[in-house]
């Protein structure tokens, strides 16, 4: 049987950072469209998320066991009515600035956007439930974001923080400053405040391009999800 570090075509006593650049090279070799499979593309993000796992023990799963502890309800209001559980999303279609004399660094940027009447598509909210990703969230609410490879190893599916905060649990790809200006990938991405604020489809901004799958590959997933 193979372990996590022979699906990654490592040594086991492999330290953190070969790991990583491992998994960036693994993954778009597993990809079905450089010539991998869905099922090798699998094996491959779950071996990663193994060894990561093995790597960053800590406050993040005793954290995350205490959320699964159940809790005394039984001073609830049975009456109360339920509330959606997780954060509240506000998000914009980055190309809708080209139609609007808007610019993504705009104070308020998103009141404006609420003023103009757009499309769902283009503006609108999402709740995003505990421990999921933001990409997941918006597909479960009928949207069809940009995205590619669904493991941190592409920027097709980046989006600009401009409120609120988005916890990435790696990043092998964003640079300091990219990371410093709020960008953050959709497909790894939770909400850690209660309200965020989001720009998406902002693949082509300058340095994410290069960072990208090929943009037909990127159709072609979307395509045949």
């Amino acid at each position: 049987m193979e372990t996590p570090f022979d699906v990654l075509q490592i040594d086991s006593n492999a330290d953190e950072a070969e790991v990583i650049e491992a998994y960036r090279r693994r993954v778009k070799e597993a990809h079905p469209d450089h010539g991998g499979s869905a099922d090798e593309f699998q094996l491959v993000r779950s071996a990663y998320e193994e060894l990561r796992t093995s790597y960053s023990l800590g406050t993040r799963d005793l954290d995350r066991v205490d959320d699964d502890e159940p809790s005394d309800d039984s001073d609830a209001d049975p009456n109360a009515e339920s509330q959606p559980q997780g954060a509240r999303v506000e998000y914009l279609n980055y190309d809708v600035l080209s139609d609007f004399p808007w610019e993504l660094t705009d104070e308020d940027l998103f009141e404006k956007a609420a003023e103009a009447e757009l499309d769902s598509e283009d503006y609108g909210t999402v709740v995003v439930e505990p421990r999921t990703c933001l990409l997941k969230a918006a597909e479960d609410d009928g949207h069809k974001w940009p995205y590619a490879c669904r493991g941190g190893a592409c920027a097709n599916c980046a989006v600009a923080v401009v409120d609120g905060e988005m916890e990435m649990p790696a990043n092998h790809i964003l640079s300091p400053e990219m990371m410093e200006y709020g960008i953050r990938l959709s497909c790894i991405s939770t909400p850690t405040t209660d309200d965020v604020k989001v720009v998406y489809n902002i693949e082509h901004l300058p340095g994410l391009d290069e960072l990208r799958l090929p943009s037909q590959q990127a159709r072609h997933m979307r395509s045949s999800d």
